[in-house]
C-alpha cells in the first residue's frame, strides 16, 4: 500500500493519523470540508513531521455524495476516522445518527466502486457495550450494545447503527474491499494546538478546578498515538479484515485521573479537585442537563473492555493510562489551553 486516505483530517484522531502515516512513509490524502481548512491542517501537521508533497486534500462531507469517488481515487486503503461535529448531545438523535451512519455508508460505497483494498472504520466501545445496567465485568468485541437500551445516549446509538450498518452493507459486497472496525475506549493524549478544544475538555476542566469535585465514574483510556497505531497495524495486516478489534488501555476513575494529576504535576495541578461528588448532586442535575442524564446510569459501574484479541492477533502495545493522562495534561499546559 503507497497512498491512503483518511477521512476528517482535521480531527483529533485524523490529524494524527496523517501524521503517523506520513513518519512510515506513506503519501496520504485527506478529506475536508473546505480546502480553506488546507493551510491550517498543514501548520498543524508540520509540528511534528514534514508532510513535504506527500500530503494532498479533498473536498467531501460525511452529509452529502459528492466528493467521495475523487477522495477514494487513487488510494489503496481508507481510514474512515471522520465524525460529524458539533452535535454531540442533540434534542433530536437523528441529528447525530443520520450523519455517522449514512457519512460511513457513502466512505464505503465509494471505496467498494474504486477497489480500495481495505478499509478501516473508527467505531467505538460503545459499540460493543452491555446494557448500562449490567453488573462489573470485563467485555470484548463479540458483544453487541442493545439499540433499545433506553439509557443510551445519541452518541452511543450512532456509533452502533453506524458500525451495523457498515458491516451490513459489506455482506452484500463480492469484490476485494475488506472492513476493519476499531473500537477504541475514551481517546486522551497529546494534541497539536490550543486549537484542539474538544480533545482537551476534560484536562481544561480538571486542571481549572471545574468540577470542584470528581463524580464516580469511570472508563477505560486509550492514547490517541496508539488508536492510530492499531488502525495502521490492522490495515497492513491481512489477517485482520473483516474483524472488530477494541482499543484500550487502563481503567480510570475520575478521582484516578485527578490523583494522577496532582501526585504528578505540581504546581499546575493546584486547583486539580481533592474531594468526591456525591451521586444524588449528579442525578439532581440530570433533571435539567442533558448530557449529566447520559452519565448518570455509569455512576459505580465498572465495564471493562479487553483489547487482548489486538495484543495477541497483532501485537498491539497499548501506552498506561497513567501516561496518557499525563500526556494528556501536559500538553494542554504547553499549549496554552489552561
Amino acid at each position: 500500500m503507497n497512498t491512503i486516505l483518511v477521512t476528517g483530517g482535521t480531527g483529533f484522531v485524523g490529524g494524527w493519523a496523517i501524521v503517523e502515516l506520513l513518519k512510515r512513509g506513506y503519501t496520504v490524502k485527506t478529506t475536508v470540508r473546505s480546502l480553506s481548512k488546507e493551510p491550517w491542517l498543514r501548520a498543524q501537521i508540520a509540528t511534528q513531521v514534514d508532510p513535504g508533497n506527500r500530503l494532498s486534500f479533498a473536498i467531501a462531507d460525511l452529509t452529502r455524495d459528492e466528493g467521495w469517488d475523487g477522495a477514494v481515487e487513487g488510494c489503496d486503503a481508507v481510514l474512515h476516522v471522520a465524525a460529524p461535529v458539533g452535535v454531540s448531545a442533540p434534542k433530536n438523535p437523528d441529528d447525530l445518527i443520520v450523519p455517522t451512519r449514512d457519512g460511513a455508508l457513502r466512505v464505503l460505497r465509494a471505496a467498494c466502486r474504486a477497489d480500495v483494498r481495505r478499509v478501516v472504520m473508527t467505531s467505538a466501545t460503545e459499540a460493543c457495550r452491555p446494557r448500562l445496567s449490567a453488573p462489573d465485568g470485563i467485555y470484548d468485541e463479540r458483544g453487541w450494545t442493545d439499540v433499545h437500551d433506553r439509557h443510551l445516549g445519541s452518541y452511543r446509538l450512532a456509533k452502533t447503527l453506524a458500525e451495523k450498518a457498515a458491516w451490513e452493507f459489506m455482506s452484500t459486497q463480492s469484490g476485494r474491499t475488506t472492513l476493519t472496525t476499531i473500537l477504541p475506549s475514551a481517546i486522551m493524549g497529546p494534541v497539536f494546538s490550543a486549537d484542539y478544544e474538544h480533545s482537551l475538555v476534560l484536562m481544561k476542566r480538571l486542571l481549572s478546578g471545574k468540577p470542584p469535585a470528581t463524580p464516580h465514574i469511570g472508563f477505560c483510556v486509550v492514547d490517541v498515538r496508539d488508536v492510530v497505531d492499531l488502525h495502521i497495524l490492522v490495515m497492513e495486516n491481512a489477517a485482520a479484515a473483516g474483524e472488530r478489534f477494541i482499543a484500550a488501555s487502563d481503567w480510570k476513575w475520575m478521582a484516578d485521573i485527578a490523583e494522577t494529576l496532582r501526585n504528578h504535576l505540581g504546581q499546575a495541578a493546584q486547583k486539580v479537585p481533592t474531594r468526591s461528588l456525591p451521586d444524588i448532586v449528579l442525578r439532581i442535575a440530570a433533571l435539567v442537563d442533558r448530557p449529566a442524564r447520559f452519565v448518570v446510569p455509569l455512576l459505580g459501574r465498572k465495564h471493562v473492555f479487553s483489547s487482548a484479541k489486538a495484543e495477541r492477533v497483532l501485537g498491539w502495545r497499548p501506552r498506561s493510562g497513567e501516561e496518557t493522562i499525563l500526556a494528556a495534561a501536559e500538553s494542554a499546559i504547553a499549549v496554552k489551553a489552561v
